[in-house]
């Protein structure tokens, strides 16, 4: 597993992270009003086109695979094509995870339109996604650990909105970090609690 170092200073990290994260949360926000809109054919077809013009553009200059993981020399890690906190991933609601104050790791946000299962309600599989993102980097904070199971327990379900994420390691042993983590949904009900195990890969292991 490769994780490219970019020969970058701060000041250009800020400049992109200032072009991407906003043309991401436009994106964003072009998937949301899609799913919702109401618009007339005529409208529909022509923003059809003018996405399609904006797409070839863009695509004329672009990177073959995933972004992958990358870091700059001083050591900021860029994981901006990560399906759940990605900088640069429109389809990433997407999570800011910040330490908590009992050492785990704990994220709000919001899951609108695109993130739907049953009406109203976030889809289960995105609940799964969400908590394997915040338990691994609970798992993660000492050294890189690779999710090896995850096991949910759906306490009731997840309305759309504004969400909160919660994970912290229960035990380490040997190359197993066991961790545990919930969604609460606005009132502050569990609606998802997770237990996971995540494994320290072998590359890792003499570092």
């Amino acid at each position: 597993m490769q994780f490219p170092v970019e020969d970058i200073d701060a000041d250009e990290l800020a400049r992109r992270e200032a072009l991407f994260g906003p043309l991401a949360d436009t994106v964003r926000e072009l998937i949301d009003v899609t799913i919702r809109s109401e618009a007339d054919e005529d409208t529909i077809l022509e923003a059809a086109q003018r996405i399609r013009d904006v797409t070839k553009r863009l695509n004329d200059r672009r990177c073959e695979g995933g972004f992958g993981v990358r870091f700059t020399e001083h050591g900021h890690m860029m994981t901006w094509g990560n399906a759940v906190s990605g900088l640069r991933n429109a389809i990433a609601p997407p999570l800011v995870v910040e330490q908590a104050a009992d050492g785990g790791m704990c994220s709000d946000f919001t899951l609108g339109a695109a993130y739907e299962g049953p009406p109203g309600l976030v889809h289960g599989g995105v609940c799964a996604l969400v908590l394997d993102q915040v338990c691994g980097m609970a798992a993660s904070t000492a050294k890189p650990n690779l999710t090896g199971t995850l096991s949910l327990r759906y306490r009731r379900p997840t309305p759309l909105g504004p969400v909160r994420a919660r994970a912290r390691i229960d035990r380490i042993e040997g190359v197993k970090t066991f961790v545990v983590g919930e969604l609460y949904d606005a009132d502050g009900n569990v609606t998802v609690s997770a237990e996971g195990v995540f494994i320290l890969p072998a590359w890792a292991r003499g570092r």
